[in-house]
């Protein structure tokens, strides 16, 4: 079982706050790279901060050539700046997980989505994150034909 979320501690840049949409989602200008989507992550409210964090230490760790963006004021990770495999959104309750090939991934993560192919993991609050089983989900995304975005 893996140890329960902790925020970890990440240099911050003087900007003014973004602006907070729906379920504490921040609002980041489109761009690509680490530097952008580590500000979304920073100005993520509360205890979902620690989660995304964690979430983005856990996909680089996976998959080490991970290419990043901040698109529709969610950070995607991909194979190139075209090819996405995942992204995480703050839902008001829960930080929502986004495997865009969820469907061909063992096992299946748990949560279904209106599209045939995604599928999600919602983590809630006080959830425990299986990160063994996350980093081996990742893997296998990240090897997969991912969504052209």
């Amino acid at each position: 079982m893996a140890a329960p979320l902790k925020p970890t501690k990440r240099a911050t840049t003087t900007k003014a706050p973004a602006k907070l949409l729906a379920g504490g989602n921040p609002q980041i200008a489109k761009g690509y790279g680490d530097e952008v989507v580590q500000a979304y992550l920073q100005a993520i409210p509360d205890w979902k901060r620690a989660v995304a964090i964690r979430l983005d230490e856990l996909i680089t760790r996976a998959y080490p050539k991970v290419q990043k963006a901040v698109k529709w004021n969610t950070p995607m990770y991909g194979t190139d700046e075209k090819t996405f495999f995942m992204g995480f959104h703050m839902i008001t309750k829960y930080v929502k997980v986004a495997f865009f090939q969820g469907a061909q991934l063992n096992p299946i993560p748990p949560d279904k989505s209106t599209q045939k192919n995604v599928r999600y993991l919602h983590i809630h609050e006080h959830d425990t994150l299986d990160e063994k089983q996350f980093l081996a989900w990742v893997k296998q995304a990240a090897k997969l034909p991912g969504e052209k975005m």
